[in-house]
C-alpha cells in the first residue's frame, strides 16, 4: 500500500476545545469522564499530540457527539441558549484572600472583553499591573458601600450603584474602605 505523505492525520484539537467549553467542562472533569489524562486532553487540544482511535471514541462518548464529529473537525452547533451552573464559574483570589473574581464572560473572549462578579470583604484590596496600551475597566458598585479606584495616580471613591470608568494601561486597584462585604460588576475591555 502507498502512502500519501501530504494526508495529514485529522486533528480533533479545535473541535474538542469547542465542545468541552460549549459543555462548560474543565479538562479535569472531562479528563474523568472519559478517562483520559489532563496533560494528554491539552496536548490534543493544541495540536500537539494526535489521539488513537480509542481515545477519540471516549472523548465523543463523553461529550456526547459523534465520532465522526471529532474526527472530521465539524464545528460544533451552537445551542441558543447555553446555560453555566454556578459550580462550573471559576473564580480568581487576590493574594490577601479578600477579593474574589467570579469570571463570568466566556474562555473565548479572554483578552478581548472580559467581565466579573466582583466581592471585596472589608480592607480588601485588588491591585493589578498594567495591562496594553488602551485598555480599560468598568466598575459598577451593586448595592450599599463604597469603593475605592485608583488608576495610576488617580484616585477615586465609588458610592452606591455608581459606575467608574478608568484607564488600566497603568498600574490600578479596586479596594474596600469599609466594615461591609461589597459587590461589583466590573467589565474589562482590552484594546485592540
Amino acid at each position: 500500500m502507498t502512502r500519501n505523505p501530504s494526508v495529514e492525520p485529522p486533528r480533533v484539537g479545535n473541535t474538542l476545545a469547542e465542545l468541552r467549553q460549549l459543555r462548560a467542562l474543565s479538562l479535569d472533569e472531562l479528563s474523568r469522564l472519559a478517562g483520559v489524562s489532563k496533560s494528554m486532553l491539552s496536548q490534543i487540544e493544541r495540536n500537539q499530540a494526535n489521539p488513537t482511535v480509542a481515545v477519540v471514541w471516549r472523548l465523543a462518548n463523553a461529550l456526547g457527539v459523534p465520532l465522526g464529529q471529532l474526527l472530521d473537525g465539524e464545528r460544533p452547533a451552537l445551542p441558543s441558549i447555553t446555560t453555566v451552573a454556578g459550580h462550573a464559574t471559576p473564580s480568581l483570589r487576590s493574594p490577601d484572600g479578600k477579593c474574589e473574581l467570579r469570571i463570568l464572560g466566556p474562555i473565548e473572549l479572554a483578552g478581548q472583553f472580559e467581565w466579573y462578579e466582583l466581592t471585596v470583604q472589608p480592607g480588601g484590596r485588588l491591585e493589578s499591573e498594567a495591562h496594553e496600551p488602551g485598555s480599560r475597566e468598568h466598575l459598577t458598585l451593586l448595592g450599599d458601600g463604597s469603593l475605592q479606584v485608583r488608576s495610576g495616580t488617580d484616585v477615586s471613591t465609588l458610592q452606591a450603584n455608581e459606575t467608574a470608568r478608568y484607564v488600566v494601561d497603568v498600574p490600578h486597584s479596586i479596594s474596600n474602605p469599609t466594615s461591609a462585604v461589597v459587590h461589583a460588576l466590573m467589565v474589562v475591555v482590552h484594546a485592540a
